[in-house]
């Protein structure tokens, strides 16, 4: 796979993974469905998937070549970044209006 090719994949990846936490009710997209997750999952969900984000990254600059080492500022920055991929999806799911019936737990034509 190209260097290229490597970057926007794992761009694409931490797009999904930042915004799935907050776009189903599910535990880890794959676990039982909840009524209403409450918010300290979700965020246990971003880090783990910050994680796994990471590790893809990883595992795709080491087939490239050489790993380069990285001090605490790159971590940070990453970090900054994977919150701010996520707004959207917390956006979607905690400031948006909601109709009555979505807020009453009915189904919305």
């Amino acid at each position: 796979m190209s260097q290229a090719a490597s970057v926007w994949l794992v761009l694409v990846a931490a797009i999904v993974a930042a915004n799935l936490p907050f776009m189903n009710e599910r535990l880890f997209a794959v676990g039982p469905r909840r009524p209403q997750k409450p918010f300290g999952w979700r965020l246990v969900e971003l880090v783990v998937f910050a994680m796994i984000t990471w590790g893809l990254g990883v595992g795709l600059e080491s087939s490239i070549g050489q790993r380069a080492t990285q001090g605490w500022e790159f971590y940070a920055a990453g970090a900054c970044l994977f919150i701010t991929l996520a707004s959207p999806g917390f956006v979607w799911r905690y400031l948006r209006r909601r109709t009555h019936d979505e807020v009453a737990g009915g189904e919305v034509p």
